[in-house]
């Protein structure tokens, strides 16, 4: 099934949502949606006032961050849908970002044998990355995404509105998937980007919505092109090998940092090798470790440490055959995909941040 992907136009992203919610293919439908605390009370009420086909939706809130990706979360999600009488033309929403519609995607993929499931991403990770491309999952053991489906939404609708009530963490966390969007694909909004970083760590939210339905279209067109990771669709995966590994170490030892700031100084150490590997020109690697430290406290990581974020990239899904692979470039807009990375060069890598 294709998704349908709502941009901002002249006309309101929530607006066109309730004309799709409206079409004659929902006229049985139940709705419901998944909100989190923080989702419930700011917005909630922005999405009920302007999607009229939602206003008798039921809604079931769920944990906050990781918390919500698990096992337990979902089977209670599975039995509160059962006792609601939700049936096989039901539609489950997603309003949050990227933990919800993780999460609210693996129960639709499962219940009933899949329902159709919309996301309304409120964050701008969810915006730019988690929203789109029907990956669902949650977690085991402390292992990102242990466990899920491909699971393509009926349609993503992407409301720069939400990103307004945004604390400044949230939308460094976002912005380091949009880093990664145009070192994929387009030179100079990476300098744009890069340059737009004030000595106080902070970008402005006007310039995020300026490239934010660029870097949304960019990543729905490779979706299509690749829907089940098997090519092209991989190189999504930039800094997301080192990333999972740090979050899911920093999460064990009570340091827990976001998805995205871990994505973020894990696309550093696949910088350094991709200098190391493949020929990248050096000075990008200093621009973005400098555009990094402005906004990151980037931990310095010890011998030790790494021995743990190494147990959690050798569990990493995307590995084959044994071998840690990642994704490195070459120069702006030219990814390698599945370079082998041996475990010294991983060492490297994490203990070389502090000295770059």
């Amino acid at each position: 099934m294709d998704t349908k992907l709502i941009l901002p136009s002249r006309i309101s992203s929530l607006s066109k949502l309730d004309r799709f919610l409206k079409q004659p293919r929902f006229a049985s439908s139940r709705f419901f949606l998944f909100v989190d605390e923080n989702t419930y009370s700011h917005c909630l009420p922005l999405l009920i006032s302007k999607v009229a086909a939602l206003e008798s939706a039921e809604f079931f809130e769920v944990p906050v961050g990781e918390e919500a990706k698990s096992i337990e979360v979902a089977a209670q999600l599975w039995g509160a849908l059962l006792e609601s009488g939700a049936d096989c033309n039901s539609v489950i929403v997603n309003l949050g970002g990227g933990c919800v519609s993780d999460l609210g995607g693996f129960v639709a993929s499962a219940f009933k044998r899949g329902v159709p499931v919309v996301n309304v991403p409120t964050t701008l990770v969810g915006m730019v990355d988690a929203a789109i491309g029907g990956k669902t999952a949650v977690n085991l053991d402390h292992v990102k995404n242990a466990v899920g489906y491909f699971h393509p939404a009926a349609a993503v609708c992407v409301e720069p509105a939400f990103l307004d009530s945004l604390p400044d963490e949230e939308l460094v966390a976002g912005f380091f998937e949009m880093v990664k969007t145009v070192l994929l694909s387009d030179a100079a909004s990476f300098e744009a980007l890069a340059e737009a970083v004030g000595q106080e760590g902070r970008v402005s939210l006007d310039l995020i919505k300026r490239h934010l339905n660029d870097c949304v279209a960019f990543k729905q067109a490779v979706v299509k092109t690749d829907p089940y990771e098997h090519s092209v669709r991989r190189m999504l995966n930039l800094g997301h090998t080192f990333g999972h590994g740090i979050e899911s170490y920093l999460l064990e030892c009570g340091t827990p940092v976001s998805h995205g700031v871990a994505v973020g100084i894990g696309m550093a150490c696949a910088l350094y090798l991709s200098v190391k590997k493949v020929g990248l020109d050096a000075s990008l690697l200093e621009r973005y470790v400098a555009m990094l430290r402005k906004m990151v406290d980037v931990p310095p990581f010890s011998l030790r440490d790494t021995e743990g974020i190494l147990h959690y990239m050798r569990q990493d899904k995307k590995n084959r055959d044994g071998l840690i692979l990642c994704v490195l470039i070459q120069e702006l807009g030219l990814p390698v995909i599945d370079v082998s990375v041996d475990e010294n060069e991983v060492r490297d890598a994490l203990l070389s941040l502090h000295k770059l």
